[in-house]
């Protein structure tokens, strides 16, 4: 099975998918074997408590569109920039080496202007949550 998925580089056409194929294949597989499997092997008691709807035990009262903080959106709006921020730093890191001083410098820039951005938001008091 092993000489199937060597595939020559030089070769196109549906032959090149077939690694890619036979993975999605066993991944449809695996997930659908063990649905059966859980399904054939869990407990089948159905009671009353167990066919409603779940609604974490507490009582709906009011409206649900109740006004929120901005606070919130804007703090998972900043742990999105830093992800990016971290993200972008995975390419230097691959070529360190490659990318010399040059590269330093522009890391060094690209750091400098997300920490005035954080300095700004701190100023502006962005994650006071003392409201």
């Amino acid at each position: 099975m092993i000489y199937f998925l060597q595939i020559n580089p030089d070769s196109s056409g549906a032959v090149s998918y077939l690694p890619v194929a036979i993975q999605v294949f066993l991944a449809v597989g695996l997930v659908a074997f063990l649905m059966v499997v859980t399904h054939l092997l869990g407990p089948k008691r159905r009671t009353s408590d167990k066919l409603q709807n779940f609604a974490s035990g507490i009582e709906s009262h009011g409206d649900a569109r109740q006004p929120m903080a901005i606070k919130y959106f804007l703090t998972a709006i900043l742990f999105v920039l830093l992800d990016v921020e971290v993200i972008f730093f995975y390419p230097y890191a691959v070529n360190f080496s490659g990318l010399g001083w040059n590269g330093f410098w522009a890391v060094l820039m690209f750091v400098g202007f997300f920490l005035c951005g954080f300095i700004y938001i701190l100023k502006r008091g962005a994650l006071k949550w003392e409201d």
